[in-house]
């Protein structure tokens, strides 16, 4: 193994390779933050990230898992492969106001730091561009794919309004479903009695869920909408769609509370007789997992950037893709700070945010510490042996159920939300 003066040449390089890129990954922020695509339409957004990699020596494949939008960039030949996750959808109307723009330029930087050691430290680094985080499980329908079964570790990085430790920092699982209710017909005016409401089969079960909310621990969230609510007044509503998702922070707990949302929805055909479906409308995110090897690294490379990490993180509300990763294995998604911001992310405030001053720093101190997380991992030859047994013992990817997934412990409260995810 190397010797710790080696081990800190090696970080001093690969972040001298982030720094001396500074200005792309910057421009390619920016870039990304005006394209503001939205889940699975990234097509300029994959693009313009790809083609960066690309431009550095890294091998590109397109179109992975099926997936216009998705690709994998590769370089080295090591046996530590590690996959750095950039997501680079927007939301709709606000653009990138989850900073998403930041995570894929920061994604880039990292690969470019590690790219410069990566056959000195025995690496693979591959980049995984992973589209329609937001919506729609990009990185569940990579894994799906096998696109991760071959990595050893995986790790990207959130802005917000403060960094947070790693290793105290977690996510709720959500699923999410469509609940159409099918009645019949009739004028509203001349035969209101012949019809069958949808739409009052929908305001049953969001009074239902309503009520539900006083007995669910703080943990738990139920968030719904009709999406699709009747045309016109004098026509009693015959098909009524409620958008709906259920969160999480353990998986047994969240499939019980999808049972007591359900019957929340039969509540509503049973009183009207409707007729109802549910079907999942994009896969479940998983809990986060947060491993303590990739975390303290990187809460020490954050420090010795002049960052003040919390060791108790304020993320208790939101969701993200990652969660399933981290299920499968060993992952850190942290928080890192666009300074002096006080805004929370889904604003039309950390849009602007993502692209500021302080954005642009997060951008490259975020890649430097991903960067030097992996160096002082791959220079830790106990951390290393383990993380090359576990991945040699892993079975290729097959989602598990709610009941098959380790869970983080949940907290007993939830403060105030300043969560990044979706």
């Amino acid at each position: 193994m190397t010797s710790l003066t080696t081990d800190v040449t090696a970080g001093h390089r690969a972040e001298q390779a982030v720094r001396a890129a500074q200005d792309q990954l910057v421009a390619l922020s920016h870039e990304v933050h005006g394209y503001a695509e939205l889940a699975f339409e990234e097509h300029q957004t994959a693009a313009a990230v790809s083609d960066a990699l690309s431009a550095a020596g890294f091998s590109v494949e397109a179109g992975v898992a099926g997936l216009p939008t998705a690709f994998i960039a590769t370089y080295g030949t090591g046996d530590l492969v590690v996959g750095i996750c950039a997501e680079y959808d927007a939301l709709p109307e606000i653009g990138h106001a989850c900073g998403h723009n930041i995570i894929a330029s920061s994604a880039v930087g990292a690969a470019l730091g590690l790219a410069e050691v990566a056959d000195e430290l025995g690496l693979t680094v591959k980049v995984l561009g992973t589209p329609a985080e937001e919506h729609g499980g990009g990185k569940v329908l990579m894994l799906e794919a096998g696109c991760f079964d071959d990595l050893t570790v995986s790790l990207m990085i959130h802005p917000g309004p403060t960094d947070v430790a790693a290793g105290s920092a977690t996510s709720q699982g959500v699923a999410r479903f469509a609940a159409t209710f099918t009645g019949i017909p009739s004028h509203a005016a001349a035969a209101p009695h012949l019809g069958v409401n949808a739409a009052d089969a929908a305001v049953v079960s969001q009074v239902a869920i309503g009520l539900l909310r006083q007995q669910l621990p703080a943990t738990a969230r139920i968030a719904a909408f009709v999406s699709e609510g009747g045309k016109v007044t004098n026509i009693i509503p015959e098909r009524v769609v409620v958008d709906f998702e259920v969160r999480e922070f353990d998986m047994t707990a969240q499939e019980r509370l999808i049972e007591r949302v359900h019957a929340c929805f039969e509540a509503g055909a049973l009183a009207t007789g409707c007729s109802l479906t549910i079907e999942p409308t994009e896969p479940a995110y998983a809990p986060l997992l947060q491993d303590v090897r990739l975390g303290e690294p990187f809460t020490a490379a954050l420090t010795a950037l002049g960052r003040e990490v919390h060791a108790e993180g304020k993320t208790a509300g939101g969701s993200t893709d990652m969660g399933n990763v981290s299920q499968y294995l060993p992952a850190i998604h942290p928080m890192v700070a666009v300074g002096g911001s006080e805004n929370s992310p889904h604003t039309h405030a950390f849009a602007a945010d993502a692209v500021s001053p302080a954005g642009d720093v997060a951008v490259v101190d975020s890649a430097i510490a991903m960067a030097r997380t992996i160096v002082a991992v791959a220079q830790d030859p106990t951390v290393r042996a383990e993380l090359l047994a576990e991945q040699a013992a892993r079975a290729p990817y097959a989602a598990p159920s709610a009941s098959q997934s380790a869970s983080p412990s949940a907290p007993s409260a939830l403060p105030s939300v300043e969560e990044t995810h979706a």
